[in-house]
């Protein structure tokens, strides 16, 4: 019996072992399933929506390429205190960093400043009540920018979880 559980256990941690060695590179299998993901290249994206609905999930379709948005306390990223890197979930483009993020109290992730100048460009939304915040890489649809944002710029970059790629440092 005890020879039984002790094979037991080994069967069990070699399993372990090479179910951990045969995962991959999350970036890697990312580009699996879409091409112009990277977060090396900036180059302009521009494909039709239709390829964008066989490569995104039906939420970041929504949001990125129908300018939806999720509901307020419901996005991965909203609560987010880890450090890291922002990236744009459609082509990998750089965002924000953590360094930025800060709780703006509205339930989605918010931040005062870019990653770079490459990161973002900005849209007067069609009720001219808002400014739409895209990625300057692919032009997907992120959130919407807001002038009641912390020192040192002020800015609020009202963003969707569901657009983000969040890598830990």
């Amino acid at each position: 019996m005890k020879i039984i559980s002790k094979l037991s256990v080994i069967t069990a941690l070699c399993l372990c072992t090479s179910i951990s060695h045969a995962q991959s590179d999350p970036l890697k299998e990312k580009q699996k399933i879409n091409p112009y993901y990277s977060h090396t290249d900036t180059k302009p994206v521009s494909i039709p929506n239709e390829k964008w609905k066989k490569i995104l999930s039906a939420g970041e379709y929504q949001i990125a390429r129908e300018a939806a948005t999720e509901r307020a306390y419901t996005g991965a990223y909203w609560n987010n205190h880890k450090q890291g890197t922002y990236y744009c979930s459609c082509c990998g483009n750089l965002l924000f960093t953590s360094d930025t993020k800060f709780d703006s109290g509205t339930g989605w992730p918010s931040f005062y400043k870019s990653a770079s100048d490459n990161s973002l460009k900005e849209k007067q939304d069609p009720d001219g009540m808002r400014t739409e915040v895209e990625c300057k890489r692919c032009s997907a649809h992120l959130g919407h920018v807001f002038d009641d944002g912390p020192k040192p710029t002020g800015l609020r970059y009202c963003m969707n979880s569901a657009v983000l790629d969040f890598v830990k440092k």
